[in-house]
């Protein structure tokens, strides 16, 4: 799963530049974003309508477009931060998007924990070569009928993990879906066919990725401070002597 995610540069205005893109400012969206949840649902950057590049502003949690009232919004939105991309056309909150409504969710990197002899080490996972991982997403809208309030939100795509990814995320094995940025119009283009949309769905590049592990201060909820310790990297001992052996 990837329910954390990082905007760790002032570079908003550098990736509207590399795309010609228009820029919406959210009022809510304020970097640098050194670690956020998708359980506290903040507005995050995204990239649209690659014929005339856009970066909007979208609530993390998907709400599908069917959704009764603010309480199952509430609801759904906690469960729908990722969304398998195997699985994505035979799901009912899913499937709509995933055929139509495909989105780009520019990060700094993300953060994923290793499962050692029942200890959780996190890791900060970051481009080698690049100031962006560009994730594949979905979007949907929906109107709440209590007010009439318009509401943008997405979700991640997940895939198989890469062999970097499976050694850290050692649990379940998966990944956020990075595209090549060759790939970005092709991903946004809205009359894809299912079979289409599905071979996109695979690991990223391990050489073009880097990790390593950070303090637990990013679970630290009493002393919890967002800047850029959360990403400096923090040696265990013990991880180092476990990966000796090998």
């Amino acid at each position: 799963m990837c329910y954390n995610i990082a905007f760790i540069e002032k570079k908003l205005e550098t990736l509207a530049k590399r795309f010609n893109a228009g820029t919406i400012h959210g009022p809510i969206f304020h970097p640098p974003l050194f670690h956020a949840s998708a359980f506290t649902h903040p507005y995050w950057p995204v990239l649209l309508h690659p014929q005339e590049w856009q970066i909007d502003f979208y609530r993390w949690g998907l709400i599908p477009s069917f959704t009764k009232d603010w309480d199952a919004a509430l609801k759904i939105s906690t469960m729908t931060g990722n969304c398998i991309g195997e699985e994505a056309f035979e799901k009912p909150s899913f499937r709509k998007p995933i055929s139509t409504n495909r989105c780009v969710i520019p990060v700094s990197g993300f953060y994923e924990w290793r499962t050692e002899n029942g200890v959780k080490y996190p890791y900060y996972i970051f481009p080698k070569n690049d100031e962006f991982f560009f994730i594949g997403g979905i979007y949907d809208e929906w109107t709440n009928p209590e007010n009439n309030d318009l509401l943008k939100t997405f979700s991640i795509i997940t895939c198989e993990a890469n062999p970097l990814l499976a050694k850290i995320h050692n649990t379940k094995k998966r990944m956020p879906l990075i595209l090549p940025e060759n790939n970005l119009i092709h991903w946004l283009q809205p009359d894809l066919q299912r079979e289409d949309v599905l071979l996109m769905i695979t690991p990223y590049d391990n050489d073009l990725m880097q990790a390593h592990t950070i303090s637990r201060k990013i679970t630290d909820r009493k002393n919890y401070v967002n800047d850029e310790s959360l990403i400096q990297e923090f040696t265990y001992p013990e991880l180092q002597l476990l990966d000796a052996f090998d």
